[in-house]
């Protein structure tokens, strides 16, 4: 079972674009899934790059991508400046780059984050750039016109914004989880107009600031009853809510913060990363109503679990490389553990799978690609000049890279040739 915000569109407009969009953090599906089962097993410096484009500051936003152009945000390594981008996909070409905001006095991210980690979501004709409460921008995708800005949307996050947006039923969803407030807004997509805005509890086991702050991406599903659920993951919990409405439908408590994985839903179960300092995977029966700690947590996996890189799951298997090296291979339904081994460097991107294997990005420019399987089987290692925080997009067979400094587009050159 896979997420539905941009089905209805997928269908109606993929055979107009020269591959499915790749609209959102994680993709079409919100999950890592790559349709494509061509992507390169192999590449350098000097192999199977089709383009490198220079991208100028220091963003961690992913790219996005509809029909040929790909979207992404940057911004000066002081905060003082935040741009956006938009690059061709075919020929790597800089379309657009410009300043959307200045800001006089950004706060210090530390070396934890960037001030342009947020991944934009791109629609027909539409592009929604957040770099958190510094700003939020609507654009014509293909003028780069603004339709509508807010800056309104108060938020101290301390060290850096996180939380990407997503869209669901004419609503733009956007996380607001600081040192200072703790909230979820809807906004109309149409003119930035807030529809419901919902308070995070502010007595939530904690009063230390930086354990509310947090990086999540919500997940809207729909289970088995018909019910839809706006999936919110925050500081020392998990939420869901209607997402029609912001009401609060259930909640999960953890000890985790400053959460940043995206959740999936498959199998019946919602799957949740705890975040820092030591994180956990909880596997919980979304069918619940109120507090659910203690009667819908179907497992719990403690050992090397990412505080990052969202998990994976290919069918029957979940999957994850945590923050230092380590990936798990666990069963889905179970928890149980079918292996686990130290792949090695750090790593922040989440990993992707296409074509029965696993994509994993490191920080340092290594790419380790695993067999998407329950043995543990290395296809190959790749290495880039730059490492990799954003997490990937996939455009047809093309693998689009984001690196500390540059963009690429990464295809199989003898599959390029022949139009696969």
């Amino acid at each position: 079972m896979r997420t539905f915000s941009f089905c209805l569109v997928l269908i109606t407009s993929a055979a107009a674009t020269a591959a499915e969009p790749w609209p959102e953090f994680r993709g079409p599906t919100a999950d890592g899934h790559a349709t494509s089962a061509n992507l390169p097993v192999e590449w350098s410096e000097s192999e199977n790059v089709v383009w490198k484009t220079p991208i100028h500051g220091r963003g961690w936003s992913s790219p996005v991508i509809w029909g040929d152009r790909i979207w992404m945000t940057t911004a000066t390594p002081e905060g003082h400046r935040l741009s956006a981008v938009c690059v061709d996909l075919k020929t790597g070409r800089v379309v657009h780059d410009f300043v959307v905001f200045e800001v006089a006095e950004p706060r210090d991210t530390k070396q934890f984050n960037s001030f342009a980690s947020p991944t934009p979501v791109i629609e027909e004709g539409r592009a929604y750039l957040s770099w958190g409460s510094y700003g939020l921008v609507c654009l014509d995708s293909d003028s780069a016109d603004v339709i509508w800005v807010r800056r309104d949307l108060e938020c101290n996050h301390y060290r850096g914004p996180g939380s990407s947006p997503i869209l669901h039923a004419g609503m733009l969803i956007l996380h607001y989880d600081g040192y200072d407030y703790q909230y979820v807004v809807a906004l109309d997509k149409e003119t930035g107009n807030t529809i419901w805005r919902t308070e995070r509890p502010h007595d939530f086991e904690t009063d230390n600031g930086d354990h509310k702050k947090a990086y999540g991406t919500p997940l809207v599903i729909e289970t088995p009853d018909g019910t839809q659920q706006l999936i919110s993951p925050t500081s020392k919990g998990t939420f869901a809510y209607d997402p029609a409405t912001g009401e609060e439908l259930w909640r999960v408590r953890y000890k985790g913060f400053s959460t940043a994985c995206r959740p999936l839903y498959e199998h019946g179960l919602i799957f949740i990363s705890s975040g820092f300092s030591r994180s956990e995977i909880l596997a919980v029966d979304p069918t619940g109503r109120g507090d659910v700690t203690d009667t819908h947590i179907r497992w719990i996996e403690k050992k090397s679990m990412p505080s990052k890189p969202s998990p994976l799951i290919v069918g029957d298997y979940l999957y994850t490389i945590d923050d230092r090296g380590v990936a798990t291979c666990l069963e889905a339904t179970t928890g149980e553990k079918v292996w686990q081994t130290r792949v090695g460097g750090n790593f922040s991107a989440s990993p992707i799978t296409a074509g029965g294997r696993l994509y994993l990005f490191s920080q340092t420019g290594k790419t380790t690609i695993l067999a998407a399987r329950p043995e543990y089987e290395v296809l190959a290692e790749n290495h880039l000049d730059e490492g990799t925080m954003a997490s990937p997009a996939v455009a047809g067979n093309a693998l689009i890279l984001r690196t500390d400094g540059h963009l690429y587009r990464i295809e199989d050159q003898q599959h390029a040739a022949d139009g696969e």
